[in-house]
């Protein structure tokens, strides 16, 4: 039976692997490679070595304030989301009237397009700052509650949908058996409810972490980056390097940052999980 299965892996598995050798692979270590040259198409490439990693950090690039600016756009959306996000499942899981209704009206904003949400809420913020005179695109800070906002109301919905099929999965004996033992509501869910969903937050994080950090077209469409660049992600700024700077030596410094984004998206993606993975050990 083993050997049969064996036999017929590359034609179910051939195709996927084919795609994802294109797609993925080969493009990757093309990117990488032009990361160290100096390049406006793929056939005039000039190696300059690690000169565009060097003026991916100078400051003419912008990247380095992207970077943290993203790493802070990330790090108030990951706890807000999730956060925002369990407490609408738990209060949804209550068999409480029109729980499948809130339901719905919670996971529509992920259905709509980036671009299409980050117009819809400079729309609106505008709309409520020019009361006192503000816009969105006037002050930095408008620009990250704005993008705080956006986030959550997109993904929000999303992940309160993952932790309702965690919240429904937690065995009703256990949550009697810790109430029978004078367990307090919130001592049955950080002792009982938490350490049995712990996968479903795991997952949760990681979405939202991913998400947030390689956002793009809400960035360009909410603020573009203003005012003067201040509310400018990593990915906006690699794209807008790539397309606005003129000259071709910019396009070797956006793709070395390219490399540097995937590498830390990466890192940061495996110590999410590593850690959020040894609570569930724990639990």
């Amino acid at each position: 039976m083993e050997k049969s299965l064996k036999k017929y892996f590359p034609i179910f598995a051939g195709p996927t692997l084919i795609a994802f050798l294109i797609a993925f692979i080969v493009p990757f270590f093309m990117g990488l490679y032009l990361s160290f040259t100096k390049f406006s198409t793929l056939t005039d490439a000039t190696w300059v070595g690690t000169k565009n990693y060097a003026n991916a950090f100078g400051g003419e690039s912008g990247f380095v304030h992207a970077l943290w600016f993203t790493v802070l756009v990330c790090a108030i959306s990951v706890v807000t989301v999730n956060l925002g996000a369990f407490c609408l499942a738990y209060l949804l899981t209550r068999k409480l009237r029109g729980t499948n209704f809130f339901r719905s009206v919670f996971f529509m904003p992920n259905l709509i397009g980036g671009i299409v949400l980050g117009y819809t809420w400079q729309v609106m913020l505008d709309a409520v700052l020019q009361r006192w005179d503000q816009t969105i695109i006037n002050d930095w800070r408008m620009g990250l509650a704005g993008l705080i906002m956006l986030v959550n109301w997109q993904l929000m919905g999303y992940m309160m949908i993952i932790y309702i099929a965690s919240l429904q999965n937690v065995p009703p004996e256990l949550v009697e058996a810790s109430q029978i033992d004078g367990a307090s509501k919130w001592q049955t869910l950080r002792n009982v409810t938490i350490p049995i969903v712990m996968p479903s937050i795991t997952i949760c994080l990681f979405l939202t972490l991913a998400n947030t950090f390689k956002m793009y077209d809400q960035n360009l469409a909410l603020t573009d980056g203003n005012p003067l660049k201040h509310t400018q992600m990593a990915a906006l700024n690699i794209v807008s390097l790539m397309y606005d700077k003129p000259g071709k030596a910019w396009h070797g410094v956006a793709q070395a940052e390219a490399v540097v984004f995937f590498i830390l998206v990466s890192i940061i993606a495996v110590l999410q999980l590593r850690a959020t993975r040894s609570k569930e050990i724990d639990a």
